[in-house]
């Protein structure tokens, strides 16, 4: 998120500013107030307005997303909902009827975009509690958007992210190199190696067919559902691309996949997937390559994204336990 040689605390308190500077772009007044409420790949901040209206501004990361992409992004959102699929946040278009603006203050190197959300009320569901039911009604919500995904008709030109294995391994790999991950001992970095190579090969085995591959959200975490009086919505769709749709599964049970409730979880999920949409024993049993291709793609995270507050609390652990996650992955896929 930071831009070249500014601190992280530094970069906030800029972003801040712009947030509250460019809300006459949507024409609120300017007696209105942004607060931070979330630090990822972008900044998110809540905007309570003098009437008692609120929404959610995104002001999105350098470098990350085109305005393009993120209109692709949003298109998908907007469909999503209008085709009864799942319930997603509707977007708020500037003062000009543009959903995505472009803004820059004096402080900062290069102009943000910057999309409005309305504001969803509900809480996300809690981990320390039932997750198995949870993960059953997320089985369903991701077998609804696969099928969308596979009947939609994408607007050209049509721009995201492709998660593929060059997105993972590559050179350029979208979130880092998963070697340069925190505290990673020779031990485990040499486990890591030989998941690698397994993960490449067992899904390069399993393939990219249309029946398997396509628009995905790519961050189905419960993080990322809204439940508020019976009715849930799917939100952040800023990884959404083209991927694996068991890949889903793998990003909904990110930083926890060393949890005992996972099996069930996991079976929960399939069986709510299965209420929607065909998926065969052998799909099934490659859940275990996406979880490591996910997990790793997590360490490669945590490393290029060292000054963001979760990075730096999930850092001590991850990379020990990601060897011992793929030990486990070898002794039944390797």
């Amino acid at each position: 998120m930071a831009e070249s040689g500014v601190p992280h605390d530094v970069l906030l308190n800029r972003l801040h500013g712009l947030a509250n500077q460019s809300l006459q772009l949507w024409g609120i007044p300017d007696e209105a107030t942004a607060r931070l409420i979330n630090v990822s790949e972008n900044t998110t901040y809540l905007v309570d307005a003098p009437d008692g209206s609120r929404s959610v501004l995104r002001i999105h990361r350098e470098n990350y997303h085109s305005k393009r992409a993120i209109q692709c992004e949003l298109a998908w959102m907007q469909a999503l909902s209008e085709d009864d699929c799942v319930v997603t946040p509707a977007v708020i278009p500037g003062r000009d009827g543009e959903a995505v603006q472009t803004a820059t203050s004096e402080e900062l190197e290069n102009p943000r975009h910057m999309v409005m959300f309305e504001f969803v009320p509900g809480e996300q569901p809690d981990e320390d509690h039932d997750l198995v039911t949870s993960f059953e009604e997320l089985g369903e919500m991701a077998a609804r958007t696969h099928e969308h995904s596979i009947r939609w008709q994408r607007p050209q030109p049509f721009e995201r992210l492709i998660w593929n294995l060059e997105a993972f391994y590559g050179e350029k790999a979208t979130w880092g190199n998963w070697r340069d991950g925190p505290n990673l001992t020779d031990g485990a970095r040499e486990v890591l190696e030989r998941v690698e190579s397994t993960v490449k090969r067992r899904i390069q085995a399993f393939g990219d067919g249309p029946q398997q591959y396509g628009l995905i959200h790519a961050d189905m975490r419960l993080a990322n559902l809204l439940v508020d009086n019976g009715t849930t919505r799917l939100i952040d769709f800023d990884d959404c691309g083209m991927g694996w749709f068991l890949y889903d599964f793998a990003a909904g049970i990110s930083f926890i996949e060393d949890r005992p409730e996972i099996p069930d979880m996991r079976q929960a999920w399939v069986a709510g997937y299965r209420k929607v949409r065909d998926l065969s024993d052998e799909e099934e049993r490659e859940i275990d390559s996406f979880i490591m291709l996910r997990r790793m793609a997590l360490l490669a995270w945590i490393a290029s994204h060292i000054d963001v507050p979760e990075a730096q609390e999930l850092a001590p652990d991850f990379a020990r336990v990601s060897a011992e996650l793929g030990e486990a992955y070898l002794s039944l896929r390797g």
